[in-house]
């Protein structure tokens, strides 16, 4: 079965992925001479930086995501079809997808990363990881079906097991999740369950190097250890995680910690799509690209975002994995298959770091540019407008301008709300 898109003179572009990469390239595109299809497990956008907050019943999943088909309403040379591609015929042009198969003329794979387990298959089982939208309300309703659960448990080690959680890796997200929840236990749960105490409560962030926020600054990484430490977090670095049963995490120093909860957010591993030469594929299961992002082996086959691996001297181990890495290799290979049409030559990818940020709590948060790093309540004031503008859509701006606003003056969201799925029972007749 083939995927029915208009058969049409101009050049197909397939875009695997509609992440910050993925869609960047596609939104350029769309203003050129190009038939655009944009293929993506979801109908959605979603903006990553801000799972946690969902996850932390801080802001709803519609203010984080945005419809790809609104997106290019407007632009009759995008298709935007649902699917998962399994494999690439490069010989043909050709992908096969859970929709049918597809013919290009180039293709780009913006798959991006999911979590890794480091091939723990045990831990993958049970550990929670929060790399999409559905992943953070699962995370919410475990919070918050715990501690219901806690109300109604009167033995002490039961009850710390249901309310004490453990987040593994000391990155931005495991950084920013341990901040919520910090903040979460000091002013939210206090108020919804009184009859607990919540003091009881412990927060564990277990980080396997040697500091917290291995890419940023060392002033920063210093100041969210003490912004975390005064919110009451237990760090724990240089130690490694290696079982958890459900019940009890397990770590290499023989040490344990009871709790039904732990947050993955450890490190992320390159998705993978059938038909690449496995001599470009590599670390992380990242792809090799070329300094135009074209994947190593193909002439009309290229990678961006996080699943793209390109060594350079100022990166000896690949771009970093974050979203303005994504934006700019998108809006770099948009203006090179421009430059095709007008017949220039393309120009080399080069990332300029405009710098990183990690939110800890309110009036906690670093910042590092390029040339100086800074702290506290103005960090987290950036932190604040950085996310807001980047997000997709006026409607959501405001939806999460006001969360924020009504957070910061109350404390107290109105979203803890337990939603789960209800499975469809079938009965045959």
């Amino acid at each position: 079965m083939t995927i029915n898109i208009p058969k049409t003179d101009k050049k197909r572009v397939v875009i695997v992925g509609g992440g910050f990469a993925g869609l960047t390239l596609a939104r350029k595109l769309a203003k050129l001479d190009y038939q655009i299809v944009l293929i993506d497990k979801n109908n959605y956008h979603q903006f990553q930086p801000l799972f946690y907050q969902v996850a932390m019943a801080g802001l709803e999943p519609s203010s984080i995501t945005f419809p790809l088909r609104k997106i290019f309403q407007s632009r009759k040379n995008v298709f935007i079809r649902v699917a998962e591609v399994t494999k690439i015929e490069s010989s043909k042009n050709r992908i096969h997808t859970s929709a049918g198969t597809l013919d290009y003329d180039d293709l780009v794979l913006a798959i991006g990363a999911n979590t890794n387990f480091f091939g723990n298959e045990k831990i993958a089982s049970k550990a929670i990881p929060m790399k999409s939208v559905s992943e953070a309300l699962y995370l919410r309703n475990a919070v918050l079906e715990d501690f219901e659960k806690a109300l109604t448990t009167t033995d002490y080690d039961q009850r710390q097991g249901l309310i004490d959680i453990v987040v593994v890796g000391g990155g931005p997200t495991g950084v920013e999740v341990a901040g919520a929840l910090a903040e979460m236990k000091t002013h939210i749960l206090p108020k919804d369950y009184p009859e607990l105490n919540c003091d009881e409560m412990d927060i564990h962030l277990i980080q396997g190097a040697d500091c917290l926020l291995k890419g940023m600054s060392e002033k920063s990484s210093l100041a969210a250890k003490a912004f975390l430490e005064k919110l009451g977090v237990k760090i724990r670095l240089k130690t490694r995680v290696t079982d958890y049963d459900g019940s009890k995490v397990t770590m290499a120093d023989g040490s344990i910690i009871p709790t039904h909860k732990v947050i993955w957010a450890a490190g992320i591993v390159g998705n993978t799509i059938e038909g690449l030469d496995d001599s470009a594929i590599t670390r992380s299961r990242r792809i090799l690209v070329d300094e135009y992002n074209k994947v190593k082996g193909q002439e009309n086959i290229f990678a961006i975002g996080d699943i793209a691996y390109r060594e350079t001297e100022k990166y000896p181990y690949g771009h970093p994995q974050v979203a303005q890495v994504a934006i700019q290799q998108g809006q770099n290979l948009a203006k090179n298959f421009k430059n095709t049409q007008k017949g220039k030559s393309w120009r080399a990818f080069e990332y300029k770091d405009r710098g990183s940020m990690a939110t800890i709590g309110r009036h906690l948060a670093v910042v590092d540019l390029p040339k100086f790093s800074f702290k506290g309540i103005f960090a987290w004031f950036v932190w604040l407008v950085v996310h807001l503008f980047a997000l997709i859509g006026t409607k959501n701006k405001v939806f999460v301008f006001l969360n924020w606003v009504w957070n910061y003056l109350t404390y107290d969201q109105s979203l803890r709300l337990l939603i789960k799925p209800r499975e469809k029972n079938i009965q045959s007749n």
